[in-house]
């Protein structure tokens, strides 16, 4: 087998390309109702919080689905998915406001503070996600409760 075959053949390495698939997803609706709110003149911070939470709802469904094909209470996940959630929403809002107070207009500024802001929180969010939120997917289906 290649090392490329190898690496794909990782159940972990499975999962964080689902995951970055779906976080793709939920990147494109938090884009689309960031500027869009932007649009309408709403702050910038308030417009990512907004963005970003629609699209991590987005991204905790699919996750839940196929990332890690969970059984568990979904209402205990999406507890321990806003928290991490919450987690990386203040440090997206931390970089976005930095970024919105020093950098100067240009084309795209905007696009690219929100850009910024979110990659700041994905490890956050696949990590603490994977580790806690969906731990129990880890175990084997016959080991499952």
């Amino acid at each position: 087998m290649s090392a490329a075959g190898k690496l794909t053949a990782r159940r972990g390495v499975r999962q964080f390309v689902k995951f970055a698939i779906v976080g793709a997803s939920g990147a494109v609706v938090s884009f689309a109702i960031f500027h869009m709110l932007l649009h309408f003149r709403l702050d910038l911070r308030l417009a990512f919080s907004i963005g970003f939470i629609l699209g991590g709802v987005n991204n905790y469904w699919w996750n839940r689905l196929w990332t890690f094909r969970s059984t568990g209470h979904m209402g205990k996940e999406l507890a321990q998915f806003l928290t991490v959630s919450a987690i990386a929403l203040g440090l997206g809002v931390l970089i976005t406001g930095e970024l919105d107070r020093h950098l100067a207009a240009f084309p795209l500024r905007n696009s690219l503070i929100w850009l910024c802001g979110t990659v700041g929180g994905m490890g956050v969010n696949f990590f603490f996600n994977k580790y806690w939120t969906f731990r129990h997917t880890h175990r084997p289906a016959e080991d499952r409760a």
